[in-house]
């Protein structure tokens, strides 16, 4: 399918598709200017049908930013951040603060790397879905990138729930998966300061593997391969079958999109309906990686059943910021 071309009170608004079943790029609308409620529209329109949409050339500040999030939901206020995100901003976490999460449990940045991405398919995930609430959407906005590498690449979680056959959907529906902190970390074979934090603040939920959207409607296949590595109800042999199979259908290649970043690029995705990968590529380049995130308050999963999730240890993981 060609670009979609509407009209805004200053011009067109486009929408050219990038990736055969996910990503879009979005063109002639200005993030730091007034937006008219009928963009504001199309760009939500835009995003339940893509899941994940891409502005270019933009020039947003920390206060732009919370504010075109606003227009989408509330922006959560975080708990805690590193040093390099702005005070004075509590909704925006700047990337560079994982830089010192390593310091904080006795490693260096590579080793925490490296113990995160032990195995292939770990660092695919949704942001907090050990949470009972995950959150909802994720804008995140490019200040300083190097000259290559750096790409973030999303998955399509409704594709590829309707992927699978018409059995192992049913089959699937009926499934609830535990979401917990920690699990994709590799421990350390001694003394981990890390291990014991996690211990120390357990966050879980049980949420349904497949999910019925709250806006769209859509099921998508709600498994996150950094949060889960259990199957409700089922015995260990089928967890890691299942496990197995699901992961490798939400990662499938044909159902991503890759996006090369450049300063003032702003990615904007549903949390509900996908997963991504950050890049794995930049440790050793002498060059800034600088992004700005900002997230909007989520609800409860609800499955295909009706059945919300449920809270197996953890509090929420937001207060609303409020207007």
């Amino acid at each position: 399918m060609g670009v979609e071309t509407s009209w805004n009170g200053s011009g067109k608004v486009e929408v050219r598709p990038v990736a055969g079943y996910i990503g879009a790029e979005i063109h002639g609308v200005d993030l730091a200017g007034p937006l008219a409620d009928e963009v504001v529209a199309e760009i939500r329109a835009a995003l339940l049908r893509w899941k994940v949409v891409f502005f270019r050339g933009q020039e947003l500040d920390h206060a732009g930013h919370v504010a075109f999030v606003r227009r989408f939901g509330e922006p959560i206020t975080l708990r805690s951040r590193g040093s390099a995100s702005p005070a004075e901003f509590p909704q925006v976490e700047t990337t560079a603060d994982r830089l010192e999460l390593a310091g904080r449990h006795g490693m260096t940045h590579a080793e925490w790397l490296e113990r995160r991405r032990h195995s292939t398919l770990r660092g695919w995930h949704a942001d907090h879905t050990a949470r009972i609430d995950p959150p909802a959407l994720t804008v995140l906005r490019a200040e300083r990138v190097p000259p290559y590498g750096g790409d973030t690449t999303w998955a399509n979680l409704a594709t590829a729930y309707a992927g699978l056959s018409e059995p192992v959907r049913r089959f699937a529906e009926g499934l609830r998966a535990e979401h917990r902190l920690g699990v994709g970390y590799l421990p350390r074979s001694g003394p981990d300061a890390y291990t014991r934090h996690l211990q120390d603040h357990q966050v879980a939920s049980a949420h349904p593997v497949v999910r019925a959207h709250p806006e769209s409607g859509e099921r998508v296949l709600y498994v996150n391969p950094y949060y889960v590595e259990t199957i409700l109800g089922v015995s260990r042999f089928e967890n890691r079958l299942l496990l197995e199979m699901f992961v490798e259908q939400v990662t499938r290649p044909e159902y991503t999109v890759r996006f090369r970043w450049e300063p003032g690029s702003v990615a904007m995705w549903d949390n509900r309906a996908t997963i991504h990968l950050a890049p794995g590529d930049t440790a050793h380049l002498d060059a800034p990686r600088v992004m700005h995130r900002v997230m909007t308050a989520g609800e409860v999963p609800v499955g295909v059943d009706g059945r919300p999730s449920e809270s197996i240890s953890g509090a929420p993981l937001h207060r609303p910021d409020s207007p």
